[in-house]
Formats: structure tokens, sequence, C-alpha cells
């Protein structure tokens, strides 16, 4: 038995592991969110530290969510949809991270926060408008964003403590690896596994996230 998708037909047996990774993915970001924000209710009541650990909660579940329906869903009515969707969810998930780690860290980086959110506004309207033109101009805009505070984000990691920043590269470095498997469409379970490295990848940025807040407590109290 197969089933369909949207560039080859995959085994049961890869469909079943895809689903695996992201039932488990979805489970443990409803599971974790509310946690990440009740912890900084109590530790950083602030605003700005609020607001920065909701936005990133809702785009790292939406983003989950998102990518769980287009994976997971075979009607081929709700192919284009969920798809665009998806696609979209990963810019919103970028934008939302370097969000809460510049309103953890204080306003100085809001104009990077505003150019992130203004390029994800742009693939966002790329993958409605054209979903299947300029695929790899979409692509290329992902890890532009994900790498932009290389370019411009160096105040920001100032604020940082060695261990935030190790998270962070890790957690790039594991993106980045992992569209290396995504790209492979021929290669058995490949979206398996690209998928496992989102996972992975995710989980050491909520790391970072959690662990940049905790710090924070030290240094604003």
């Amino acid at each position: 038995m197969t089933v369909t998708t949207r560039r080859k037909i995959y085994s049961r047996s890869e469909w079943l592991s895809d689903a695996t990774v992201h039932v488990l993915g979805t489970v443990l970001a409803l599971v974790s969110v509310p946690v990440l924000i009740t912890l900084t209710a109590i530790l950083r009541p602030e605003a700005p530290a609020l607001i920065g650990t909701a936005i990133y909660g809702t785009t790292l579940i939406g983003m989950l969510v998102c990518s769980a329906l287009y994976n997971m869903v075979p009607l081929a009515g709700w192919h284009g949809v969920l798809r665009r969707l998806d696609h979209s969810a990963i810019y919103f998930k970028i934008a939302g991270t370097y969000t809460v780690f510049v309103l953890l860290s204080g306003p100085s980086q809001m104009p990077l926060v505003i150019l992130l959110w203004g390029a994800a506004a742009a693939g966002v309207t790329l993958k409605v408008i054209a979903p299947n033109r300029f695929q790899w101009l979409g692509f290329g805009l992902y890890i532009a964003m994900g790498w932009a505070g290389v370019v411009a984000g160096w105040p920001l990691f100032a604020t940082m403590s060695p261990p935030v920043l190790s998270l962070i590269v890790t957690g790039g470095v594991i993106y980045t690896v992992g569209t290396l498997f995504y790209l492979r469409h021929r290669m058995p379970f490949h979206k398996t596994i690209w998928h496992v490295f989102v996972l992975a990848a995710s989980g050491v940025f909520f790391a970072a996230v959690t662990t940049h807040m905790v710090a924070g407590v030290h240094s604003t109290g």
C-alpha cells in the first residue's frame, strides 16, 4: 500500500514514520509552549518578555501544525492550500524566533525584527501568489532569514551568554544540514529525516530561548 504525496509515491512505512515525527513534535510543542509562557510570567513578568515568548510559541506551534496537516492529510483538493500554509508558516517561525530573542534582550535590535517580518511577509506573498514559481528564491529566503543575525545581529548576540550562543549556532547548523536531506527527493525516507532535523533544531532553539529568558532574571533583577 502506498500514500500519494507531492513529488513521489511514498511507501506506507515512510508515511507512518513521517507522521510519527509530526505527531511527536506537535504534542511536545503544545505541552512545552504553555510551560515556557508560564515560566516567563513568573520570572520575567514584563510585557516585552511575555509578548516575545507568546509570539515565538505561537509561530512554533503554527509551523508544526501546518507541516503536520500538509504532510499527513492525503486530500488532493486541499493540497495547494495546505502547501501554502506549510511554507508560509516557516517564514513566520523564523521571524518569531528572532523576535523573542530581541524582546528578551532589549529594543535595540527592533530594526532587525522589522526587517525579518518584512521578509516573512514578502515570502508569504510569494508562496500565496506564485507557489510553483521562484522556488529557489523562496528557499534561499528561508536560509537568508535564518542566518541574518550573522550579518546584522551582533549587538543582539552581545547580550547573550555563551551557552545561549552555542545553542543558537547548533540549532542553525542542524536546520541547514537538514535541508540537504530535504532536497534529496529520491532518497528513501528523505522527508522523515528532514523533519527529524527540524524537530531537533526546534528543540535546541527552544532550549536557547528558555535559557536566555532565565538568564535575564539576573540581569533585570
